[in-house]
């Protein structure tokens, strides 16, 4: 049987901005007013739309936007950059790791704590500095963890993916995901943090659940394990736990204060990307010299660092063609308008939720969290000004269908390689997820209305 094989997210962003251009000759074109409201953020005046004259983009516009685009986008995606390279200075110490594994092998025999507690510290890691491919590291050690406990890997593979699915969707301090789209949509960077805490530590608890539950039937019977056959086979594998140094503690004590000095700058106001770039740059630079790397080497740790985002940073840019293309065309407002007109007959609750549930279903096209706030927030922003839902709960919805998704859909690169180092197939793997994500997609719903029930902002 063949199955389909669904394009690159590059090509699926390059195909609707082709789609925009020829769109722009169709769809008439339209125009809302604006203006600034009382935190200087343009809004759309609900009541102002009329039709205008066309003016559909020349075809040539579609090799044009791209270097536009890069251009209008450079500030984020040069962010993205650094703070990626920042990260790949840190990680270049080891003391991440080393942390991580110390905590862990200090609970080895304590499942009722360790499982939890491995999938809060995973959490964190996904809520600040967006812990995605470096997850594949620990998935080993997550293994032979949960094998050493009378568990099988699936259990291991569960603590380490779904521990940062939960702090990913959350985000509080994502500067891949929310600070993106935080800035797309012109809210302050970081705000509404607490709220999305909350988030982060419900989706934990509820997966924390869902894997001791299934952990404790495999560890009764091995035969209740989904990869039961896998088990059987597997060898006797060994993980080699770091030792954590002093230059370790070192390097962590000054990610912990780098974070703590973020947090305090979003609450005082005066975080703005460029601070929080300079931020992540001294941190990384002190990290490397505490943690004994030579200069060149954390150059070279933050070139890896930086490599390793390429792909988000540049489909930031290339998504904000699809916006160039529309506002060119003078269609982006007669989109917004037609949605509008549609969700206006609805309660907001129930475009909230619908707009969690598109995100979630988008993400299976454009894996990239970075490249889906690109695509999405320029239009979902204004029709939330139009039907009611905040721009901080557009956001929410973006950040969570986007987290949640990115370890169910198999065109999620870092799903599939884990599975792979996991060595478990596809199908064994939705057969344990399906449940927890169910429930992860009904307390996200849920988390939706709230937000609006508390008017979650500052807009």
């Amino acid at each position: 049987m063949k199955y389909i094989k669904i394009p690159h997210a590059f090509v699926l962003i390059y195909a609707i901005i082709i789609l925009a251009m020829v769109m722009s000759y169709i769809i008439p074109a339209g125009e809302y007013e604006r203006y600034e409201n009382e935190n200087g953020t343009l809004v759309v005046d609900e009541t102002s739309f009329q039709y205008t004259e066309q003016t559909p983009v020349h075809w040539t516009e579609i090799f044009r936007s791209v270097p536009e685009g890069m251009t209008d986008a450079a500030g984020i995606i040069f962010l993205i950059f650094i703070i990626g390279g920042a990260f790949g200075m840190i990680n270049g110490t080891g003391a991440i790791e080393a942390g991580i594994n110390k905590v862990v092998s200090l609970l080895k025999d304590r499942e009722v704590i360790l499982i939890p507690l491995t999938m809060l510290i995973f959490s964190f890691g996904g809520a600040t500095f967006g812990m995605a491919e470096s997850t594949l590291i620990f998935i080993p050690m997550g293994i032979m963890l949960a094998r050493s406990l009378g568990m099988d890997a699936m259990t291991g593979m569960a603590m380490v993916a779904l521990g940062a699915a939960a702090g990913f969707s959350g985000g509080f301090m994502n500067i891949f995901t929310v600070g993106v789209a935080q800035q797309i949509a012109e809210l302050p960077l970081f705000s509404g943090m607490f709220y999305r805490i909350i988030v982060q530590l419900v989706f934990v608890l509820i997966a924390a659940f869902f894997v001791y539950r299934y952990g404790r039937r495999v560890q009764k019977d091995m035969n209740n394990s989904y990869v039961y056959g896998l088990e059987r086979t597997a060898q006797n594998e060994t993980y080699e736990f770091k030792e954590l140094t002093m230059r370790h503690i070192l390097v962590l004590m000054i990610t912990f204060s780098g974070f703590g000095l973020i947090i305090y700058g979003v609450v005082q106001g005066w975080s703005t990307g460029t601070d929080l770039a300079a931020i992540f740059l001294a941190m990384g630079i002190i990290s490397g010299l505490l943690g004994g790397n030579s200069p060149n080497g954390i150059a070279e740790d933050f070139i890896r660092g930086a490599k390793e985002v390429t792909f988000g940073a540049l489909i930031v840019g290339l998504a904000r063609c699809i916006l160039l293309i529309l506002e060119d065309g003078t269609i982006i407002d007669t989109i917004i308008f037609s949605i509008s007109t549609i969700l206006e007959g609805l309660p907001a609750s129930v475009a909230a939720v619908g707009m969690f549930l598109t995100q979630f279903m988008i993400n299976f096209f454009i894996p990239s969290g970075s490249g889906q706030a690109a695509t999405t927030i320029p239009l979902l922003a204004p029709i939330g000004d139009i039907v009611g839902v905040s721009r901080q709960s557009v956001v929410l919805a973006f950040q969570m269908g986007d987290g949640l998704a990115n370890y169910l859909f198999p065109t999620s690169a870092i799903l599939m390689a884990g599975l792979s180092i996991a060595n478990i197939p596809y199908e064994k793997w939705l057969r344990f997820v399906w449940p927890i994500m169910l429930v992860w997609v009904i307390a996200g719903g849920a988390f939706m209305v709230i937000s609006l029930w508390i008017n979650y902002g500052p807009f």
